[in-house]
């Protein structure tokens, strides 16, 4: 079928009742959250997926992809306003929107944030359409030893490229993997590490680990830590949201390019959008006439890191749906849905289930204009969320994630190993040890193990297979070159540390 063909089925699913239902609720509830900062994508995700597992497979994804681009729109909101990103993708926003805000033009910057997502998520649904099918296409001719290469590529390049401890990172993979291996071995069906608990036969419950490690760490590490904005209501209005023409002059060439590098980072594995946002911004800085405009209030900060966002969240779902390959840990989640609901991402994915992959990015454009009505004519109503006390939140929040938890197979079991992973992921933040590259090796783990064992098996027990094979030997030169990167990198830092302590001691004389 051509894609205007494959589009209409699209639209045909997109555009029922159900899920256009499901898709506002998942906006909604995105744009919510996002507002609402120190929860953030996965925390809302987690908490929020148990309520997919009654649906079918193309709702359930509809419903929580809406989730996921919608806290991104959402989570510029607190950045402007309060200085504090709702997500760390948003980070980058709070650099200059919040002087925007001091200079009181919030309503220009949350104008413009959700004009420059908008447009970074149409052009990335549109290299969804295009890329999508064609990089699938290709994935039909690999094998086990070309998907374990690239599992482990991603797991590298996520705990490599997301972190600023590589070491730490790559560490809470190995955590994530030996976690991944409790439970009953898919080949000769005896159970692993799971000291005769029968709860532990099937491993650990997904939505307790992700809501432990993620959602009520984020809750006891903000509790009384929010504070209140700078504006009101009444001072952000829409006519206050009006650009003037050296803004709109000032943005587009940003968003351009924002979107560009962002579709471009999007579709890594293991990168996402947080890079794509720190790199747009060092691009327009670098490009700029006048960098020092830039943490000042320069609205070239805002349309580039925006658009890259919402380009890299679109073009994310490239390698998740095609080679099962999570381009974040987002999609890492996204990658576990599909697996609860029956359905393994893949090349074969398209032609196997085209209502489906269609539906999903028709969806993308319907939610994405539902967005623009939630943020432009009720943004009085968001700037409103962001003055409610915490300490009413965290309580309810806390209630919540206890019953969807405990609701999911009525166990009070899986309650203790939300706490359990939440003390752990506490510790972590304590320790400063990122638990996302863990939550990546636990998902991503069972299909390394398995398309190990079949290469093996493949190969009659010839390890050279891996190498021997050209794209599996490319995919390990680049685990290679990583690593050789980490290496470098880090006896860089630490060479910088140790100039930067001797001319502190020679001044010191």
């Amino acid at each position: 079928m051509s894609i205007f063909e494959n589009l209409a089925l699209g639209f045909s699913v997109a555009l029922t009742t159900k899920s256009l239902s499901y898709c506002f609720v998942g906006v909604t509830l995105g744009t919510l959250v996002g507002v609402l900062p120190g929860l953030g994508t996965l925390a809302a995700i987690a908490m929020l997926l148990p309520l997919t597992f009654q649906l079918d497979p193309a709702t359930a994804l509809i419903m929580l992809a809406g989730i996921y681009y919608g806290v991104a729109y959402g989570g510029s909101t607190a950045s402007i306003l309060l200085n504090l990103p709702g997500t760390p993708n948003t980070a980058v926003t709070a650099l200059d929107g919040y002087p925007m805000t001091k200079a009181g033009r919030a309503g220009v910057a949350l104008f413009m944030t959700t004009i420059a997502s908008f447009f970074g998520s149409v052009v990335g649904i549109i290299a969804l359409a295009v890329g999508a099918p064609l990089l699938a296409n290709v994935a039909l001719n690999f094998g086990s030893p070309e998907y374990f290469s690239l599992l482990i590529m991603g797991l590298l390049a996520a705990a490599l490229l997301s972190s600023g401890r590589p070491f730490r990172a790559v560490g809470m993979v190995v955590i994530g993997l030996l976690i991944g291996t409790v439970g009953m071995d898919s080949t000769s069906g005896y159970a692993r590490y799971s000291f005769d608990i029968p709860e532990l036969f099937n491993g650990f419950n997904l939505v307790a680990v992700v809501i432990g490690l993620f959602g009520l760490p984020e809750v006891i590490h903000n509790a009384g830590k929010i504070k209140s904005s700078i504006v009101n209501a009444q001072d952000v209005t829409l006519r206050s949201m009006i650009p003037t023409r050296d803004d709109w002059r000032r943005s587009f060439g940003p968003m351009v390019r924002g979107t560009g590098i962002g579709g471009f980072f999007g579709a890594l594995p293991g990168t996402g959008g947080t890079v794509a946002t720190f790199v747009s911004y060092a691009v327009e800085r670098k490009i700029n006439k006048d960098p020092s405009r830039f943490g000042k209030g320069a609205i070239e900060g805002i349309a580039g890191p925006e658009s890259a966002n919402n380009a890299a969240i679109q073009t994310a779902f490239i390698p998740t749906l095609t080679l099962g390959i999570p381009g974040d840990v987002v999609m890492a989640l996204i990658l576990a849905t599909l697996i609860i609901h029956g359905i393994q991402p893949g090349p074969a994915m398209i032609p196997e289930h085209p209502e489906l992959f269609w539906g999903l990015a028709a969806s993308f454009l319907v939610g994405n204009v539902m967005l623009l009505a939630l943020n432009i004519p009720m943004i009085g109503i968001w700037v409103r969320m962001v003055t409610i006390p915490y300490k009413y939140l965290f309580p309810i929040i806390t209630v919540l994630v206890c019953i969807g938890v405990y609701s999911i197979s009525n166990s009070t079991f899986d309650v203790w190993m939300v706490v359990l992973f939440a003390l752990l992921g506490y510790a972590f933040r304590l320790l400063k040890c990122e638990p996302a590259p863990l939550l990546l090796g636990f998902i991503l783990g069972p299909m390394l193990e398995e398309h190990l064992r079949r290469a093996m098996l493949i190969a009659r027990g010839d390890a050279t297979v891996f190498v021997t094979r050209p794209l599996s030997a490319i995919f390990l030169g680049i685990c290679i070159a990583l690593v050789a990167l980490m290496l470098w990198s880090g006896h860089k830092q630490r060479r910088l540390l140790k100039a930067r302590r001797l001319a502190e001691l020679q001044g010191e004389t």
